[in-house]
């Protein structure tokens, strides 16, 4: 069978078949009974689920954040003191370092202070040692010189002596004496 459709006529058909329903949206025909029944058991439902979540699922739900907002402040909390603690540890760290600092550098300046003062005792006591050596090592060689130069007369006014004798034949041991004791005199050897 072939059907013939007119220009226009799918719509007309349309409206045709949403007149014969009664038009619109079904879930909004007011004019049914039982819409209203349906709108009554939507409020009930509606009622009994807003009273459960808002007298026992809510305030479990409240509950169990405010447990854990307190849980993370006693968190936090307990994370700035123990920060606080951590800061006053490192600075009676620092404080007892530098105390221990001091105390060594102390230490280390009294070391060589008395390290430099027993030198300074050794080096005075050496010191005196060697001056009371030159001393009498000074006093052995004025008195050597003295017996050199007393031998020194002796052999100076032995020799002229001696030769004033084999040259003149006279022998005068005062008068060489003396010119002896004059010469080395004068030469400073006295």
């Amino acid at each position: 069978m072939a059907a013939t459709v007119a220009p226009g006529g799918l719509e007309a058909q349309s409206v045709a078949a949403a007149e014969a329903s009664g038009g619109g949206m079904p879930q909004l025909d007011f004019g049914n009974p039982l819409m209203l029944a349906q709108v009554v058991w939507l409020l009930i439902i509606f009622g009994v689920l807003y009273y459960a979540l808002a007298n026992i699922a809510l305030p479990r739900v409240a509950s169990v954040l405010d447990e854990r907002r307190n849980r993370i402040e006693g968190d936090l909390e307990a994370a700035r003191a123990a920060k606080a603690e951590a800061d006053a540890a490192m600075e009676a760290h620092r404080a007892a370092t530098a105390r221990a600092r001091a105390e060594s550098q102390t230490a280390i300046a009294e070391a060589t202070q008395s390290a430099q003062a027993d030198a300074a005792a050794r080096s005075a006591a050496l010191n005196e040692r060697l001056s009371q050596q030159i001393e009498a090592a000074e006093a052995r060689i004025n008195a050597a010189r003295d017996t050199a130069m007393g031998a020194l007369r002796e052999v100076a006014t032995d020799t002229a002596n001696a030769l004033v004798q084999r040259l003149s034949g006279i022998k005068n041991e005062t008068a060489v004496s003396a010119a002896v004791q004059r010469e080395l005199a004068t030469q400073g050897k006295a």
